[in-house]
């Protein structure tokens, strides 16, 4: 850090583990923005990311983080504990590879954001730091103007109201004068206490311009925003803020808010340094004369003063200005003055509207009389201006711009003012495509790190409704108002409305409820952003309705819940909507729709960014719709291998409770059956099948379908397992080894119950007598899918009224805590406690104390089937 005081730190570790790089890109992200380091976070972020894998995925050691701030800036250094590997030198030979490679890119992104950057070793790890410096921040100039004619004064519709608004350390309002009320609707007790981002409509691009949060700390700054009105439309303000602090110390933000058109009741022009004229007309950079000293560091700024400066020159009633994408096909309105900026903001006009010279927004055009030609600058469409003259910008032969000033008087300009404006444009041409193109880079930085994150996001979830709640709530406030995900089920489905988000809560059951009323978009698959003007429509319509109903009544004090949520919904929906289509694997499976509020417009930047963000989002939900499509087969066929049910047995109680291991199993590798053979004679069955997946459940379903087929053929139970062996075998590679209790069940007159069973290398069935001693009932044979040929033999057991057959499968005996294993004694001593329980009850208490016996989880599947005779009643 040289000779910089370090004024704060921070550090962490992360594991050896994938997941380690998202928590390592959240804790710079959050240590930054706690420090007030907003300007470098993007960039932190995406630095951090790189250099966090290189350690915990390419060096496979643990990685860590040490976050050091100074006045300047802040420095990160990112340690692994593999110090053997040797640094790629630029000219050592070494290949760096491809910048758009996935991985190894970390050095050379340092080389290209970090103002300094360098790595280090040590005998046991290797450091790769990086140092980011903070921008400067102007904190605005106090400065006077001249005195005006009265007839150049401003013109203002009304009595100018001022509202002053005070913001406490918190962000909260603390104080709200009158004048604010009139503005925007709220009374003061309302908004006291509120934070003002509730409230404030503040640019959210990635990237670019200050926060809401930022500017409240400065110590000056004046700029233009929104206030979200009480009616749900967003008011265009200038606002001049001043940081105080009270007698105790406590800082403040003092908030002074006129209507945008008002601005110059607050805004502080820059006054030119005085000097000699000779000598000034020697030094002075023509750009300075036009746009003032010192020219706005951000493009707004520099944008907005031009218009204003170009609006002054030619004494017009309004000027704009807009740039060139990048493929000089459209303008995209960047500034206006004298115009609604909030209705024209980022609206887009092709370069070239006509085939005559002034169709061509390459060209200078002067245009006397707009009423005369209808259409001619479609930004000027019912704005009541009629003489209009437009000039291009341009860098080295290239369209970057075009600049344009209007007057509501016809006739007004001629060739004579479009060469004055076009030798200004010329001066500020390339001052404004550097600006632009930094904030193009800006926004490419915050670009790469809000895609790293939200692909992160979706690639942790395959659940299909999280996985919409994300894709919505990644667009929403980043890059639209509010947000409408349709799915399709298939090809020959229609499109259905399946999430809607909006930044205001309150208005989502409204824009819910307008989107259902309207048919959805078009499913093309075509790729890109395309404008779908019907909810802009319906909610205009909607509107228009209950206003006409209001009005009739003539008590406009009356407007119910209902009204009010239709036009806050008709506002919500009257700026641009875009439809972007989800594409994955060559089908389209649903529409992503963004939207803005009333007459707002995206940014090319944003829709290029959520169009990558579609693409994304569209393979994570699709991959969700597969996990859940093939999980619900999977478990389908999982239970089509358990019985139906459980048969009524005359006189015997019989309860089985099964758990399959694993998340998302129903079944595994163990299987029970309970079915009746002939009148008076039912069969029972308990196994499990060596090994897990489709092999083993394909074995179960083999054996569990193949002992009811021979049983009530009429076999018994020695020549059942022996055929069931054989059928095991014919299997051939995809046969499992198989453990098998099987037995018939036969009620008998006098209460008690006659039992056949053949235990074929399955844990021993364990007999409960009343008096509560505990026998194995059976004596051990060998196992299935072998030897083929087997010599098996059935035992009798007779259970008598008040006795317990309990059956299990070795996911019971073999419970694990350690060293100890519960073992076929642990069993017996848990069924000795037994005595006079019923079946059911039988069957919990042995499984509690399965799941007691030790604090993990259970590694294995467990059957337990419980037979009990019931004890006659005594009357």
């Amino acid at each position: 850090m040289g000779s910089a005081v370090i004024t704060a730190r921070a550090a962490a570790t992360f594991d050896p583990v994938g997941r380690s790089v998202a928590t390592a890109r959240a804790f710079v992200r959050d240590t930054l923005q706690g420090w007030g380091y907003t300007d470098v976070v993007d960039d932190a972020v995406v630095l951090t990311s790189e250099l966090v894998t290189n350690a915990v995925v390419h060096a496979g050691t643990a990685a860590d983080v040490l976050c050091l701030r100074t006045e300047d800036g802040v420095r990160v250094e990112v340690a692994d504990h593999y110090p053997e590997r040797e640094i790629p030198l630029q000219n050592s030979g070494l290949d760096f590879g491809s910048p758009d490679r996935e991985g190894g890119r970390g050095l050379l992104l340092c080389a290209a954001l970090a103002s300094r950057w360098g790595v280090e070793y040590s005998p046991t790890r290797k450091h790769v730091w990086f140092q980011l410096d903070l921008p400067d921040r102007p904190v605005g100039i106090r400065s006077a103007g001249p005195v005006l004619p009265t007839a150049l004064l401003p013109v203002t519709d009304e009595r100018v109201r001022v509202a002053v608004v005070q913001i406490d350390s918190s962000g909260s309002i603390a104080a709200w004068n009158d004048d604010a009320a009139f503005l925007f609707g709220y009374p003061a007790d309302q908004v006291t206490g509120k934070q003002l981002t509730d409230i404030a409509a503040w640019p959210h691009t990635p990237g670019t311009n200050t926060g809401v949060a930022d500017a409240l700390r400065l110590s000056r700054w004046e700029g233009s925003y929104g206030i979200r009105g009480a009616d749900g439309r967003v008011i265009a303000v200038y606002a001049s803020h001043l940081r105080v602090r009270d007698t105790g110390g406590e800082p403040s933000t003092v908030c002074l808010l006129v209507r945008d058109y008002e601005r110059a009741v607050l805004q502080s022009p820059v006054r030119a340094p005085v000097s000699d004229s000779s000598v000034e007309s020697r030094t002075t950079d023509p750009f300075e004369v036009f746009i003032g000293s010192p020219a706005p560091d951000d493009l707004d700024g520099l944008l907005q003063r031009t218009v204003e400066r170009a609006r002054d020159m030619l004494d017009a009633d309004a000027a704009f200005l807009l740039l060139a994408t990048d493929d000089e096909t459209e303008l995209e309105v960047r500034a206006t003055t004298g115009l609604p900026s909030a209705r024209q903001r980022f609206a887009r006009v092709p370069v070239e509207a006509g085939t005559g010279r002034y169709g061509s927004a390459r060209m200078p055009a002067v245009h006397e009389d707009l009423t005369a030609v209808p259409g001619a600058v479609p930004l000027l469409s019912d704005t009541g201006m009629r003489s209009v003259v437009t000039v291009p910008l341009k860098v080295e032969g290239r369209l970057t711009g075009s600049l344009g000033v209007a007057t509501e008087a016809a006739g007004r300009y001629s060739n004579e003012e479009a060469l004055r404006l076009q030798f200004a444009a010329d001066r500020i041409a390339l001052a404004v495509e550097s600006a632009r193109l930094g904030e193009l880079e800006r926004l490419r930085r915050g670009s790469l790190s809000f895609l790293v994150e939200a692909s992160d996001l979706l690639a942790g979830t395959l659940d299909r409704d999280q996985t919409l709640a994300l894709m919505a709530q990644m667009t929403v406030p980043t890059l639209a108002t509010w947000c409408a995900v349709y799915t399709i089920a298939d090809q020959f489905s229609e499109p259905y409305l399946s999430y809607v988000l909006h930044e205001d809560e309150e208005r989502i059951d409204g824009l819910k409820a307008l989107l259902s009323s309207i048919d959805p978009p078009d499913p093309v698959p075509a790729p890109g952003a395309r404008i779908w003007p019907a909810p802009a429509a319906a909610g205009q319509q909607a509107a228009l309705r209950v206003s006409t109903r209001t009005l009739s009544r003539d008590a406009p004090l009356s407007m119910g819940a209902a009204t009010r949520t239709t036009l806050a919904t008709a506002a919500a929906v009257g700026g641009e909507t875009v439809v972007l289509p989800l594409v994955a694997r060559n089908r389209v499976i649903g529409m992503l729709t963004l939207g803005k509020p009333s007459d707002d417009h995206f940014r090319q930047e944003i829709l290029e960014l959520a169009e990558d963000l579609s693409r994304r989002a569209a393979l994570a939900l699709d991959n969700a719709r597969l996990y859940s499509e093939r999980t619900a087969i999977s478990q389908s066929l999982q239970r089509s291998l358990l019985p139906p049910g459980l048969p009524d047995v005359p006189n015997v109680e019989i309860e089985v409770i099964y758990r399959a291991a694993g998340e998302g199993n129903e079944v595994g590798g163990d299987f029970y059956d309970v079915f009746p053979i002939r009148d008076g004679a039912f069969g029972f069955a308990i196994g499990d099948v060596c090994g897990t997946g489709p092999e083993a459940a394909a074995v179960t379903g083999l054996a569990r379908h193949a002992l009811r087929l021979l049983a009530r053929e009429g076999f018994g139970g020695p020549a059942v397992l022996e055929r069931l062996n054989a059928a095991i075998l014919d299997e051939g590679a995809r046969s499992r080894f198989l453990t098998l209790l099987y037995g018939e069940l036969w009620p008998q007159e006098d209460g008690s119950a006659l039992l056949k069973v053949v235990c074929a290398g399955h844990p021993l069935p364990l007999r409960l007598r009343q008096d509560g001693t505990v026998e194995a009932a059976a004596e051990p044979q060998p196992l299935l899918g072998v030897i083929e040929d087997l010599e098996l033999y059935e035992q009798e057991v007779t259970l008598d009224p008040g006795d317990v057959l309990l059956c299990v499968t070795d996911g019971v005996t073999e419970r694990r805590e350690g060293a100890r294993m519960l073992g076929d004694d642990g069993l017996a001593d848990v069924l000795a406690m037994c005595t006079g329980l019923t079946a059911g009850a039988v069957a919990g208490r042995i499984l509690r104390a399965v799941e007691r016996f030790a604090a993990e989880p259970a590694s294995d599947d467990m059957a337990i089937l419980a037979m009990r005779v019931p004890e006659p009643q005594k009357f």
